[in-house]
């Protein structure tokens, strides 16, 4: 809690020429192409990538500690708003298409950007209002709604377009996390005589503008209007191995009690209670969540496979590896 976490950079997006694709009546091979579409637009992460991602963003977190300043905060805003208004474009767009398929017909022909859909430019321009909007007003008691929903909507979306393959690259990916968390809360004051982390989340030497990358609640029983604050990262990565949890689900027919996405759902609530918990005992000293989250979720996972035998199925998950490699071989 009260701390910073980069995701990793976001990777391609919906082009509006697939919304307008998607909307037509198609036939099995035209399904077939939108869905090798779909997978070669998704990341899947390694273990590798997991490493030079903690790496790259400890790089960044130190950088943002020296340098921070008030332009450097805009500019900060300024991407977390195109990232939000395409996190939010999407969600809006995909869920109207999914509750009425004749949306999004009507096309226009634009110079740059070719056919789109009038839906798709009506729902962009809203999504940039909406983000002008909060950016001017982010200040404002209200702004923590506004950044919620772009910071909600954008998750989403990275959540939707980079995945686990199995639970031995998430091992790697929040492990390294866990150790990345602890370090630069708890561990950085005895190097830099200042929680890094917490400091950068605060947005301190910044002209009293704050970092955007993270959801805000205000705290109810604060007389001063403070805020809870949780980091993106404190989301994404348990959000990376929830996510594979279901789609292992999926992949074999398993039901609510007996798979393995509602348990970890209730081992991130239970992680985040914890955390919780802990701000109240060390007087709102903010907490490195991964701290509780990582072995909340993980463990939860690890345990339940081994106690279920699948532990082996989780570790490689053998399907996952066989569609990456053919996927692999067709690009090539």
């Amino acid at each position: 809690m009260e701390k910073l976490d980069h995701p990793s950079s976001l990777v391609g997006n919906y082009s509006n020429y697939k919304y307008f694709v998607n909307s037509l009546p198609a036939s099995e091979d035209d399904d077939m192409a939108v869905k090798e579409e779909d997978d070669s637009e998704i990341l899947h992460i390694t273990a590798w990538t997991a490493i030079g991602f903690v790496i790259s963003a400890s790089t960044f977190l130190v950088l943002l500690y020296f340098f921070m300043s008030t332009w450097f905060v805009w500019l900060l805003i300024l991407l977390f708003c195109i990232g939000g208004i395409e996190g939010l474009h999407n969600c809006i767009v995909s869920l109207i298409r999914s509750k009425c398929r004749c949306c999004g017909k009507k096309t226009l022909n634009l110079p740059l950007f070719g056919e789109v859909t009038i839906l798709s430019i009506v729902v962009l321009v809203l999504c940039v209002g909406f983000a002008i909007f909060w950016a001017v007003n982010r200040k404002e008691s209200y702004s923590w709604v506004g950044q919620d929903i772009l910071g909600i909507a954008l998750m989403i979306t990275v959540l939707q377009l980079a995945q686990l393959p199995n639970i031995k690259v998430a091992t790697v990916l929040l492990c390294c996390a866990f150790v990345y968390d602890i370090f630069w809360v708890f561990l950085s004051p005895t190097i830099f005589h200042d929680s890094v982390m917490i400091s950068v989340a605060k947005g301190k030497n910044a002209g009293g503008e704050s970092i955007p990358m993270l959801l805000r609640v205000p705290k109810l029983t604060d007389p001063y209007q403070g805020f809870d604050m949780l980091g993106f990262g404190d989301i994404l990565f348990p959000g990376l191995l929830i996510c594979f949890a279901y789609r292992f689900d999926e992949a074999k027919k398993k039901g609510v009690l007996n798979g393995y996405f509602l348990w970890l759902m209730v081992g991130y609530a239970t992680g985040l209670s914890i955390t919780y918990l802990g701000l109240y005992l060390m007087n709102g000293h903010g907490q490195p969540a991964l701290l509780y989250l990582v072995p909340c979720t993980l463990g939860t996972c690890v345990v339940l496979g081994a106690v279920r035998r699948e532990l082996k199925d989780l570790w490689t998950n053998n399907s996952e590896s066989k569609h990456m490699a053919e996927a692999r071989l067709g690009s090539a």
